[in-house]
């Protein structure tokens, strides 16, 4: 089975390589109608073409937006070359029957991308007659060519030439498929538009209050395959939401290096999440998607020497994430370390220089602005989606995002923490919910000193945090991801002279664990909220 292409109708937004295809399909005798602006494009470029008009008999409408809904144009596309009551209607009619439609359809997305646009014209970027002959065409796909995408020009010219002008039907079908991801890809972009329209939200999934919808459809594309997923026994590739934000991880730019894996996407964004809701200059250190170091600083230099001396052992082979340009003097700190990936929102020239003797070190550059950023979380306007998979479906829910003030917090013990305390206790607090539980994070000089990960009981947390410090705990302050379920976990912090502790409370045994903080003389600070990371 194979369609013989002997008349094309093309009417495309982008015309990248048309006039060469154009040419090639007259090569073949190929009889082209077209419309508007595509009719004027090919003209130009020397195409023998005829309007619409003559296969409707009418002239466009209503400032063009009706072109193609007619009878004449969706019959021409829609006749079953194989159903013979279907042909002796289409004789009747005198149909000039379409074997291929090229569309492509109005840029809505890139329309609505604009600062500033407004809803009319968004709205006039809104494509109706392409969508409909798209659908038309890959109903028919047995007897009509649909496409919908300018890179498969050469390959429907390179069959066309060895099949004689014809499409055989494995490349008719999936034409056919790639026509219906198009038309749901471009409808899933005006849906979301719409939904957002007078609301803060900017994520997928949202209705316009901000709560989720009843029905999630994810619209993704591809940004590239990878070598493998966690393991290399595990296919893997790499997708982008279709209106994910611009200072997005997945619209990093990769300046050098080797190709990303599974495992650098993830330990970059869980670098890249600290460091990006500081207002002063952060660097975090990330291996196995947990923090080995972080910490605030002077300078990019200063506070990447801060959070790597948190754990230097385990920062061999790390990601390392800054939310300030990265500097030649910080460039000249890693030079002689093992890192996977390096994030920043730039880099300084000299920097990049020294870096390059570092082939297999991936840096990646974020388009990212701090104060747009921090302003727009402050105004919730930023509410990314956390998506976990489960057997035979998926899990939604709010990324734990934000920064917390010391004014929702209490404090509950009879020690009050002292100013210097309060900026390690937040410090901490925020670093915390970034640490797989049960998660426990050492804060001196708004840096870590110990953390302790990922462990089934807490005290265990809070022993590795200890164990981490290197006998550096005495002083510090401890944040836990979630309460305490006994008060062994303190008189354990207290005996390694901790001075100050922040968690969320909410156990049963909130009052033994503070009279224990108390006979200890330890600060502490309820904060009402958890920060539980599976």
């Amino acid at each position: 089975m194979s369609a013989k292409i002997r008349r094309a109708l093309i009417s495309v937004s982008n015309k990248q390589g048309l006039a060469d295809f154009a040419t090639s399909l007259q090569r073949h005798g190929v009889e082209i109608y077209s419309t508007g602006g595509t009719f004027k494009y090919l003209v130009k470029h020397g195409i023998s073409v005829k309007k619409v008009e003559e296969i409707t008999g009418f002239a466009e409408m209503l400032d063009g937006r009706v072109k193609t809904l007619h009878p004449y144009i969706h019959g021409a596309l829609l006749a079953d070359r194989n159903n013979s009551d279907h042909m002796k209607q289409a004789e009747d009619l005198k149909l000039k029957l379409i074997d291929m439609v090229v569309v492509n359809l109005y840029p809505f997305k890139e329309t609505v991308s604009r600062p500033g646009v407004s809803l009319a014209e968004a709205v006039e970027n809104i494509d109706i007659g392409g969508p409909t002959m798209i659908r038309s065409a890959a109903k028919n796909y047995k007897s009509v060519a649909v496409v919908v995408n300018p890179v498969d020009y050469n390959s429907i010219i390179s069959e066309m030439d060895s099949r004689g002008g014809s499409i055989g039907e494995d490349t008719l079908f999936k034409l056919c498929t790639k026509a219906f991801s198009h038309t749901y890809r471009y409808d899933g972009v005006i849906s979301n538009y719409f939904s957002r329209l007078g609301t803060k939200y900017t994520a997928e999934f949202r209705d316009s209050e901000g709560n989720y919808g009843d029905r999630v459809d994810i619209s993704l594309e591809k940004i590239q395959d990878l070598r493998y997923g966690e393991n290399p026994h595990q296919r893997s590739a790499y997708y982008r939401y279709q209106d994910s934000r611009k200072d997005s991880l997945v619209n990093a730019e990769k300046l050098q290096g080797k190709e990303l894996s599974y495992n650098n996407i993830l330990d970059g964004n869980a670098a890249f999440a600290i460091v990006r809701e500081f207002p002063e200059i952060c660097v975090s250190v990330i291996k196995h998607n947990n923090p080995c170091g972080a910490a605030i600083g002077d300078s990019v230099s200063q506070a990447y020497q801060r959070a790597y001396s948190t754990d230097p052992v385990s920062a061999f082979g790390s990601v390392v994430a800054s939310n300030h340009i990265w500097t030649l003097q910080a460039g000249e700190f890693i030079a002689d370390k093992y890192v996977e990936v390096l994030i920043a929102p730039g880099f300084e020239p000299q920097a990049l220089e020294l870096l390059k003797e570092k082939e297999n070190l991936r840096i990646l550059k974020v388009d990212f602005n701090l104060d747009r950023y921090l302003g727009d979380l402050n105004k919730g306007m930023v509410s990314p989606v956390d998506i976990k998979s489960v057997d035979g479906g998926m899990l939604l829910q709010d990324w734990d995002a934000g920064i917390e003030g010391r004014e929702e917090m209490k404090v509950v013990s009879r020690v009050e923490p002292t100013d210097s305390q309060w900026q390690d206790l937040l410090f901490g607090w925020q670093i915390v919910k970034s640490v797989k539980s049960n998660a426990i994070v050492l804060a001196s000089e708004r840096k870590t000193v110990g953390i302790g990960a990922g462990q089934m009981s807490r005290v265990d947390s809070v022993r590795i945090a200890i164990d981490k410090s290197l006998g550096k705990a005495s002083g510090t302050c401890l944040a836990s991801d979630a309460f305490f379920p006994f008060s062994d976990a303190v008189t354990m912090a207290a005996e390694a002279g901790i001075k100050a502790i922040i968690q969320p409370g909410g156990s049963v045994r909130d009052q033994e664990v503070i009279e224990a903080c108390n006979e200890h003389n330890v600060a502490m600070v309820f904060t009402g909220r958890r920060h539980f990371r599976h």
